[in-house]
């Protein structure tokens, strides 16, 4: 059972690296939207959901450098499917969720790389770690609506995630992907 709460934990952790591109600002739709994190457990892949997250971004295809977005992600909302497992990612040696509540994301550079694909760069802070990464988003519109797709591997350690007894890697595996599925109207 910790060695499935340590995946879930790692995917929560991937997750709150959710990045979009972001010049006319778009109303996000979380009910369509979605954030996950996918990491391996004795190299089976376990996925997690963060239920609750806020999300701001502007963008337009044509002027892509004046974007932005930025995320904000709740980590006691993260659901492996077990409320046991949830309460294990929520406690000290995962998330620590009481001490640092949110994960977020902040734009500082976005960049077309050809065709609808973007690479957005912006500091991920997840457990008061931030690290810089560089995020490929898809971006896709259909009249008004946006949406941007995308996943990021990280390194759960980089943020402690998995202290104590899940600081070691052989069990639950020290990348997680963080996948993100963003819905948002043009306002």
């Amino acid at each position: 059972m910790k060695v499935s709460f340590y995946r879930y934990m790692l995917a929560a952790f991937a997750a709150a690296s959710l990045t979009a591109a972001g010049s006319a600002v778009a109303q996000v739709d979380v009910a369509k939207s979605s954030v996950t994190a996918t990491s391996k457990q004795m190299n089976v892949p376990v996925e997690g959901k963060f239920g609750k997250f806020t999300a701001q971004v502007r963008f337009d295809p044509a002027k892509p450098a004046e974007g932005a977005a930025q995320f904000s992600i709740d980590v006691a909302s993260y659901d492996l499917g077990d409320e046991s497992y949830n309460d294990q990612v929520r406690g000290k040696d995962w998330f620590d969720a009481k001490t640092y509540p949110t994960a977020t994301f902040v734009s500082s550079a976005i960049a077309p790389a050809g065709g609808n694909q973007f690479k957005v760069t912006g500091k991920l802070t997840i457990k008061g770690k931030s690290q810089t990464v560089v995020v490929p988003v898809a971006v896709s519109q259909q009249g008004a609506v946006q949406t941007f797709d995308g996943s990021l591997p990280i390194r759960r350690s980089q943020f402690d995630i998995g202290t104590g007894e899940w600081k070691d890697t052989s069990v639950v595996a020290d990348e997680v992907v963080i996948k993100f599925h963003i819905v948002a109207a043009r306002k």
